[in-house]
């Protein structure tokens, strides 16, 4: 888990293009997705997370987003039930 803020900006594009960096997640709110989610581009820079895997997102305890991933939202809300 990497925070937006602690990344420069020429070493985050370098690490989404390398395919290091898949999903962002927000911090405030714990949820992630993925990183073309319209939802999570208009989220503030300090709330920002990055993450390699979707795995990495479910350990720092933040769930997926309802837009862009909605079969795995759909599986983490049914685990409610």
């Amino acid at each position: 888990m990497m925070r937006h803020q602690q990344i420069p900006e020429k070493e985050l594009h370098s690490l989404i293009r390398k395919g290091e960096i898949l999903f962002c997640g927000n911090a405030r709110l714990k949820i992630y997705g993925t990183l073309s989610c319209h939802s999570g581009k208009r989220m503030k820079k300090e709330n920002r997370l990055f993450f390699k895997d979707e795995s990495e997102a479910l350990q720092a305890g933040l769930r997926p987003c309802g837009h862009c991933m909605r079969a795995s939202f759909l599986q983490w809300k049914s685990s409610f039930t």
